[in-house]
């Protein structure tokens, strides 16, 4: 018998959930030029549907330890018009993972880069951006946040997405100093 998030995930996830041990690895100076590469890709694939393509996540902040999983945010003008970029994505080698409302996730098949679909107004993109920007300025946040996933990353996980909700207090905790910071700026 699942919980109420379990049959949330089995409702959204294509393909399942699927149990992870997550691996936390040192900042890697190549992520910058895995995600130019997805990027390109993407671009070439999507032309102008896709009216903004940022790397995000923990591969996206110098010296910040993350999974190796390069994060992309793909915004496009409606997420659940998929015929307008899904197929095309999916012939540049992405399979499509989440659907939600909202929200697309589409991947690798080596389960190395998330792609994150979204609208311009939707929430997620300033937060993506605003936590992106926030590491990358501030030391202090960045090695806590390191610490939160190496001590996470010590656990079993039912499946990525209770990893990833594990972390979301201290997440919260820091947008709302990234949000300060980003009004300041």
């Amino acid at each position: 018998m699942g919980t109420e998030r379990d049959h949330c995930l089995d409702s959204v996830l294509i393909g399942g959930r699927e149990p992870v041990r997550v691996v936390v690895s040192n900042y890697e100076p190549a992520w910058p030029a895995r995600f130019a590469a997805v990027k390109a890709r993407i671009h070439a694939a999507l032309g102008e549907t896709a009216l903004a393509v940022e790397h995000i996540g923990s591969t996206a902040v110098p010296g910040l330890a993350a999974k190796p999983i390069i994060d992309v945010l793909v915004v496009v003008s409606d997420v659940e018009d998929e015929s307008s970029y899904a197929s095309a994505l999916e012939g540049a080698g992405f399979a499509l993972r989440v659907r939600e409302p909202g929200h697309r996730m589409l991947r690798t098949p080596g389960k190395d880069v998330h792609v994150h679909v979204h609208e311009p107004d939707a929430q997620a993109v300033t937060d993506y951006v605003d936590l992106r920007d926030w590491l990358r300025v501030d030391p202090a946040d960045r090695s806590r946040y390191a610490a939160v996933k190496r001590d996470l990353a010590q656990r079993p996980w039912p499946d990525m997405n209770h990893y990833a909700d594990a972390k979301s207090e201290v997440i919260q905790q820091m947008l709302g100093r990234a949000r300060v910071w980003r009004a300041e700026h």
